[in-house]
């Protein structure tokens, strides 16, 4: 058995007995290896030591039956704090949060069972983050975990005080292109977070086989896909597709080496094989549907993309809007960022039992391909294919989260969607 399968097994362990008193001697003799030999194999494959690692994981699963109902003191007490204080402590500690600032600006669902095999991460401990701020003289500010809407904690980056945000990198490559994007977009007056140098004039820090940045934090907030269907939710829709139509104007211009991808290769040869059987849909549809996408598809113009606008990545102010992330971007067609953002969407707040939300989504969806062809001008062949790269992007989505374990709900979420929005695809069809 290697090194990391004896990790892989202790965390398995952990995970079945989280309720019950875990000490590291005890995983260390399961493993066979000494206790310092022990510690430091698993702090390199987890990247931080066993204890924290245990108590991150108790108070992980404290919180989500909290948010489930359960009452809060008989929680704590469940997972081995003596006191609700003493479970206070350790979760500010921890997530630099109290308990109820977690509980009312996160939707929670199950912790996801950690996969070494599977899987990238990027753990890192408050005290391991300060040390790298030393490059900053920002050490003493204080570090917030970043949430998505779903719940799941961002493993990439964190917050700093009100005004930073630090990400760690594991590829130079996708870092730089990151970096470089943000500062083309920022010189054409698009609003983007750019690196702040250190003290010695960096602007990437090497630690070991990860690599930091410090960004400035935009002025706003992100958008919360619930808040997409309500008041006027037309214009709000046109408004996001408009600065994704600035975005893609801004894009064009930027000179950058980024992957080059071909969306209908991609969906004919991997996604749709991968799970049309998991799927309730006819094959007959699926034949329809690559024959058509493949007759125009080499007729769409392709450019730098952002390629992850989900609602979380737009920050908007009271007078002001702008992205964050661009370590994703590719070379692609261009209709894929204005798309992925009505099915990012969708998948945040999918609900096949609300006919009434989802006709209202469709509305969504039509309103940010109208927002984005006032300021990007679509071809009638872009507008025909629109619906395809819907769907292709749900197909592509569903290939990668069914191997992930981590993903597993997310996957069930997105495979309901997939047949819903192929169940309605007439619907998608934008008009002349």
């Amino acid at each position: 058995m290697g090194n990391l399968d004896s990790i892989q097994n202790s965390i398995d362990y952990i995970e079945k007995n989280l309720k019950s008193e875990i000490s590291a001697q005890e995983l260390a003799d399961q493993a066979n290896f000494s206790i310092f030999h022990y510690y430091r194999l698993f702090q390199m494959a987890i990247g931080m030591p066993v204890m924290q690692y245990i108590t991150r994981r108790k108070l992980l699963h404290a919180i989500y039956e909290i948010s489930c109902g359960s009452k809060i003191i008989d929680t704590a007490l469940d997972y081995g704090f003596d006191t609700y204080a003493g479970f206070y402590k350790a979760f500010k500690r921890e997530f630099g949060y109290s308990p109820k600032q977690f509980l009312n600006n996160n939707k929670l669902n199950k912790p996801y069972r950690i996969n070494l095999f599977q899987e990238e991460h990027i753990m890192l401990t408050h005290k391991k983050l300060n040390e790298i701020l030393t490059n900053w003289t920002l050490e003493n500010e204080t570090i917030k975990d970043i949430f998505y809407e779903s719940g799941e904690r961002n493993e990439h980056a964190y917050y700093v005080g009100d005004r930073y945000i630090i990400k760690a990198f594991v590829n130079l490559g996708s870092l730089k292109n990151n970096i470089n994007i943000s500062k083309s977009l920022k010189s054409l007056g698009i609003s983007a977070s750019t690196p702040i140098k250190t003290v010695d004039g960096k602007e990437i820090v090497e630690d070991g086989p990860l690599y930091f940045v410090l960004t400035n934090r935009l002025e706003g907030e992100p958008i919360k896909a619930f808040t997409m269907y309500e008041d006027d939710y037309k214009n709000k829709a046109r408004f996001v597709g408009e600065i994704i139509g600035q975005l893609s104007l801004a894009l064009e211009k930027v000179d950058a080496v980024v992957n080059d991808v071909n969306i209908y290769d991609t969906v004919k040869n991997w996604a749709l094989p991968k799970v049309k059987n998991m799927l309730d849909i006819p094959e007959s549809f699926w034949k329809d549907t690559i024959e058509y996408f493949g007759s125009i598809y080499d007729t769409l113009p392709k450019q730098i993309i952002q390629r992850d606008p989900n609602p979380s990545n737009i920050i908007t102010g009271e007078d002001t809007w702008g992205f964050i992330d661009f370590e994703l971007s590719e070379r692609n067609i261009r209709i894929f960022d204005p798309c992925y953002a009505a099915t990012a969407i969708l998948s945040e707040s999918f609900d096949e039992k609300d006919p009434e939300k989802l006709a209202r989504w469709i509305e969504i969806y039509k309103n940010i391909v109208y927002g984005y062809d006032s300021v990007a001008k679509l071809s009638r062949n872009e507008m025909d294919a629109i619906p395809y790269v819907i769907l292709s992007n749900q197909l592509i989505c569903c290939a990668w989260l069914s191997d992930q374990d981590k993903y597993k709900n997310i996957f069930n979420v997105n495979k309901k969607m997939t047949n819903w929005i192929c169940n309605h695809f007439e619907n998608l069809i934008i008009p002349s």
